[in-house]
């Protein structure tokens, strides 16, 4: 094997189904909620074959897993979410087309389970692939965006010219994409790019607080319902509303009147503190993302 071929051989994925450790990509758990941070600070988080790998590999195995209700995804460090595909790599391995499982976005597709972005620094090319897949996207203030496909003479490959587009508008897509240029959380957030702005220091807990949210209803259901919504987006408006109405019915004629009772009264009680909470001296946390 050649020196070149040697450095861009693929390291076949592990046998096991239990999650890998990876120097890479960290697993962590807070409850019902996973954790994996995105781990080559050196390197701004770029997307090597390996840390591909890995995630890809995580993910397919936490969707799998009923204990885990929701996911967060970051990267480690305060400077970068990803700054995209690691070119250093791209270049030794200039032609070579990665496979399914080298595709995290891929993953995310197939993800069950909720996966929110906490998109913590620089957030570049691929790292917007990945972004714009996730169910849901919580941005720093000193977050940076920007699709540099362009600017390196690539094309994108896991679905950032259909998603952005179909999430922002074709005009405000083509705008990022044809010119490669970076914007703020300020204006991610104002064409929709990204939920919600936070200040660094407040990014992962409310992203974490989102998740414990979403990890406390029933996963069933929160599975059901966000395959309803990505399933919709892919079909014409009557048919959307005719598998919803098909789906809501098969769903309701398995439920049971303890069911429903038991629903009604726990969402009742959550209802009260979420009052409560509500009542409190209203904040604008986008008003002033820095």
């Amino acid at each position: 094997m050649s020196p070149e071929n040697a450095r861009c051989s693929r390291v076949p994925l592990p046998d096991s189904d239990a999650l890998t450790p990876s120097d890479v990509l960290l697993n962590e758990r807070d409850g019902a909620v996973a954790i994996l941070r995105l781990n080559r600070p050196h390197v701004l988080n770029a997307l090597s074959s390996e840390l591909c790998r890995a995630l890809h590999r995580a993910i397919v195995q936490l969707g799998a897993d009923n204990t885990v209700r929701a996911i967060v995804l970051t990267g480690t460090g305060n400077r970068a979410f990803t700054a995209g595909t690691d070119l250093k790599e791209a270049a030794e391995c200039a032609g070579q087309v990665r496979g399914i499982e080298e595709n995290p976005v891929a993953a995310i597709e197939g993800c069950r389970t909720p996966i929110i972005a906490a998109v913590n620094g620089l957030c570049i090319t691929g790292g917007m692939e990945i972004m714009v897949a996730c169910d849901v996207v919580y941005a720093a203030s000193t977050a940076r965006f920007a699709d540099t496909h362009v600017r390196v003479g690539l094309l994108p490959g896991w679905g950032l010219s259909v998603r952005m587009a179909r999430q922002i508008g074709a005009q405000r897509a083509k705008e990022i994409s044809l010119s490669g240029n970076f914007i703020d959380a300020r204006r991610a957030f104002d064409i929709s790019l990204v939920n919600r702005v936070l200040e660094p220091e407040l990014l992962l807990p409310a992203a974490l607080e989102l998740a414990h949210d979403i990890a406390s209803a029933d996963p069933h259901v929160v599975a059901a319902y966000k395959n309803l919504i990505d399933q919709g987006l892919q079909l014409s408006l009557p048919d959307a509303l005719r598998i919803e109405q098909e789906r809501s019915a098969d769903h309701l004629a398995h439920l049971t009147l303890a069911d429903i009772t038991s629903a009604r009264h726990a969402a009742t009680a959550r209802n009260r503190t979420q009052a409560k909470r509500l009542r409190t001296p209203f904040r604008d946390d986008n008003a002033n993302p820095g």
